[in-house]
C-alpha cells in the first residue's frame, strides 16, 4: 500500500510539472492550457495505474497548481509596441572631444579657442508594414552644422549667471524626423528632416545637416552598373505670414509680402563595378533656389536673415574708418544699412541670388582582399554657372554701402567674376570591413569591428561664389568660402562600439582682394581670415 501512494505522489509532482510547463508555454501564446492530459490515458491503456487512480492524480495536481504560487504564469511585460510596427532600432553616438581652433587677419590678429566639447545624438528607427520606414533623433545643439556643446559654457547670453557646470547650453533637439515609402525595389520617396539623401561631399554639405522638405530616389541596375537618380525640394525657409496688410504690426506696421524660399536638388549617377576589386561611383547635381525676394524691392519688406538680398561676404575693416582690426567682420554690429546686412553682420554673409550651382561628386574604391584593405580616390567638383553675376552684385553692394558711409575708407575692387569655382581631391585606405563614402567612414564615426582603421586626406579650394555659404561644414576651414587647404584624419577602433580619431586642418586665403565669406559660428568675429588652422581628438561610442 505504501509503495502504491509513493508512486502515485511521484507520478502527481511529475504531471504537475509537465502541465505547469505547458501551461507556461500556452500563456505565452495566449492559449488556455488543458488539463485533459494523453500521458495519463496511456498510463491506464497500459495498465500502469486504474482509471481512479488518474482522476486522484488529477484532482491533485489541480489542487498543487491553485496553492503553490510557483505553478502561476509570469507577469507579461509592461511594454508594448504598436502592431504596425514590423521593427524597432535604438541607434545614437556619444562623442567627447578636444579641439583647438586659431584664425588669423592679414596683420597677424588672431583668435584661438581651446574647448572641451560634447554631443549627443539618440534615435529610433526602423520600418512599418507595406513598406513604410520611420525615423527620429535628438541632438544636443540647436546648430544645424554642428552637434556639439561646448564644457564651461554654464549660461546662455545673457545677464543672469547661473554658476559653474550650467546646462543651458545642452538641450534636446529634433535633428531628424521623417517617413519614407519603399513600395518596390527601385523607389524610395521620404518626406520630413531626413538623413542627406544626395550622394555629395562636406564641400558642399556639412555632414550634419538634415535638409527638411521631400525627396525622390530611384535606382535601375544594367549589368555590373546601377544608374541611380535622386530629387529633393528641399524647404530652405520659411517666411509666414507669406502675406499681412499694413498696419497690422508686422515690419513696422508697413506689412508683409513673402514668398516660402525652396531648395532644389537634380541628382543622376551610377555605381559601376568595374572589376571584382575595383569600383567606380560618379554622380551630377544641379542646385537652384526659388522664392527670393530682395528687402528693398518695394515697400512689402523680406524678413531676416535676408537670403534673398545680394550676398557680399566681406568683412566690416573699410567701414569702420580704421578703427578696427583689418580682419574685423562687424559681428554684433547693428546694421544701418537696409538691404546689405544679415544675420548680426553689416554686411550680407548669407544671400542665395545668383546660386545655380552644379556639383559633380566622384569616387573610386579598390579592394585589396589580402591583406583586407581599402584604398580609395575620392573628391568633388563645384561650378556655379551664375557666379559672374553673383561677383557683379557683391562689388556694386560693397561699392553701395561705402557710398552711405561718411567714415569709411576708400576702397572697392573690381567684381572677380572667375572666383565661382570649388574642388576637392584626396584618398584614404583603411580596414576592408568599413563602410565608405564622402561622409563614412571610420573617420566619420561609421561602425567598425574592433581593431579596424583608416586614414584619410584631401586638399580642398572653395572660391568666393562658388557654393551656398549656409551648408559648408563648420568643422574644417570654419564654414567660410575663399579658403583652400589639407585636412587629414586618422581613426581607430578601441572596440566594436569605441572610436578614437585625430584630425588636423589647415587653410589659407585664395583671392587677397576678397574677404572669406559665411556666417560660421565658432569664430565669426575674422573677415578675411588669412590663415586658419584646427586641432581635433574625439572619442566616440556608438551604440
Amino acid at each position: 500500500m505504501n509503495q502504491k501512494l509513493a508512486r502515485l505522489k511521484i507520478l502527481t509532482t511529475v504531471f504537475v510539472m509537465l502541465t505547469s510547463g505547458r501551461a507556461w508555454c500556452d500563456g505565452m501564446t495566449n492559449a488556455p492550457a488543458n488539463m485533459t492530459d494523453p500521458l495519463l490515458d496511456l498510463f491506464v491503456k497500459k495498465g500502469y495505474v486504474t482509471q481512479q487512480e488518474a482522476d486522484q492524480v488529477k484532482s491533485e495536481a489541480e489542487a498543487m497548481q491553485t496553492n503553490n504560487g510557483a505553478y502561476l504564469l509570469p507577469a507579461q511585460s509592461k511594454w508594448k509596441i504598436s502592431q504596425g510596427i514590423k521593427g524597432i532600432e535604438l541607434f545614437g553616438d556619444v562623442r567627447l572631444r578636444y579641439e583647438d581652433r586659431a584664425a588669423e587677419d592679414p596683420a597677424g590678429n588672431q583668435i584661438d579657442l581651446q574647448r572641451l566639447r560634447y554631443a549627443v545624438r539618440v534615435g529610433l528607427r526602423g520600418d512599418l508594414f507595406d513598406g513604410f520606414y520611420y525615423g527620429l533623433r535628438v541632438d544636443t545643439s540647436a546648430n544645424p552644422r554642428s552637434p556639439f556643446v561646448t564644457m564651461g559654457t554654464a549660461t546662455a547670453s545673457s545677464s543672469y549667471y547661473s554658476g559653474p557646470f550650467g546646462k543651458s547650453q545642452a538641450g534636446l533637439n529634433v535633428g531628424e524626423v521623417y517617413l519614407g515609402w519603399h513600395p518596390e525595389e527601385w523607389v524610395d520617396l521620404t518626406i520630413g528632416k531626413m538623413p542627406n539623401p544626395l550622394y555629395t561631399s562636406t564641400m558642399v554639405w556639412s555632414a550634419n545637416i538634415a535638409p527638411e522638405g521631400f525627396a525622390e530616389r530611384f535606382k535601375y541596375p544594367v549589368g555590373p552598373a546601377e544608374f541611380y537618380a535622386t530629387f529633393g525640394q528641399f524647404l530652405y525657409d520659411d517666411l509666414n505670414p507669406n502675406f499681412a496688410s499694413g498696419g497690422l504690426g508686422f515690419n513696422g506696421l508697413v506689412g508683409q509680402q513673402t514668398d516660402d524660399i525652396f531648395m532644389f536638388a537634380w541628382q543622376g549617377g551610377f555605381n559601376y563595378q568595374i572589376t571584382t576589386n575595383l569600383s567606380a561611383k560618379v554622380a551630377g547635381t544641379l542646385y537652384n533656389y526659388i522664392g527670393l525676394r530682395q528687402s528693398t524691392v518695394n515697400t512689402y519688406a523680406s524678413l531676416s536673415p535676408y537670403y534673398g538680398d545680394p550676398y557680399i561676404g566681406e568683412g566690416d575693416y573699410y567701414l569702420q574708418g580704421g578703427t578696427g582690426a583689418p580682419g574685423y567682420s562687424g559681428f554684433g554690429t547693428p546694421s544701418t544699412f537696409q538691404g546689405y546686412g544679415s544675420v548680426n553682420y553689416p554686411l550680407n554673409q548669407v544671400g542665395l541670388n545668383n546660386l545655380t550651382v552644379l556639383e559633380i561628386p566622384y569616387e573610386f574604391t579598390y579592394r585589396i582582399f589580402r591583406p583586407g584593405l581599402t584604398a580609395r580616390l575620392f573628391g568633388d567638383f563645384a561650378y556655379n554657372l551664375d557666379g559672374g553675376q553673383r561677383a557683379e552684385a557683391a562689388a556694386a553692394a560693397y561699392q553701395a554701402v561705402q557710398a552711405l558711409t561718411p567714415t569709411a575708407i576708400p576702397h572697392s575692387f573690381p567684381a572677380q567674376k572667375g572666383d565661382v569655382k570649388a574642388y576637392q581631391v584626396g584618398v584614404g585606405i583603411g580596414s576592408d570591413d568599413i563602410v565608405y563614402g564622402p561622409t563614412q567612414g571610420l573617420v566619420y564615426g561609421t561602425a567598425a569591428p574592433a581593431h579596424a582603421w583608416e586614414v584619410r586626406t584631401y586638399w580642398q579650394h572653395v572660391e568666393q561664389y562658388s557654393l551656398d555659404p549656409n551648408l559648408l561644414d563648420t568643422d574644417f576651414f570654419s564654414g567660410v568660402e575663399n579658403l583652400q587647404g589639407i585636412y587629414v584624419a586618422a581613426a581607430y577602433a578601441l572596440t566594436g562600439d569605441m572610436i578614437c580619431t585625430f584630425r588636423y586642418g589647415h587653410a589659407s586665403r585664395i583671392n587677397p582682394l576678397l574677404g572669406t565669406g559665411g556666417s560660421g559660428q565658432d569664430i565669426p568675429q575674422i573677415n578675411p581670415i588669412n590663415t586658419f588652422d584646427i586641432y581635433q581628438v574625439d572619442f566616440t561610442l556608438r551604440f
